[in-house]
């Protein structure tokens, strides 16, 4: 099971038990909002430790409709992508020894 955006924000107000739930979810809200304005202006994001956010393009392509077969063009999109860092990685390894 996941952790939801509620989740994180309990989760927050434990740790800071000073802090209250709307001043939780403002920060919450604020770092979420800061990072998808970021990827939408088409800037990277690096929160050094953690994770790199960036935006990808893929390539326009043909592909086929799983029904029919028949072939479809794929239009060029722009993806989100999450790069894991180094702490994480080491975290998730600890895990699979």
């Amino acid at each position: 099971m996941g952790m939801t955006k509620s989740q994180l924000i309990q989760r927050l107000m434990e740790a800071h038990p000073d802090l209250q739930q709307k001043d939780a979810k403002t920060v919450i809200d604020t770092i979420f909002g800061e990072i998808t304005e970021a990827l939408a202006r088409g800037d990277r994001v690096e929160l050094r430790g953690f994770a790199a956010f960036s935006v990808k393009t893929r390539g326009a392509r043909t592909g086929r409709n799983p029904r029919t077969g028949e072939e479809v063009n794929v239009p060029e999109k722009k993806v989100p992508y999450f790069k894991p860092g180094k702490e994480i990685r080491e975290r998730l390894m600890e895990g699979n020894g």
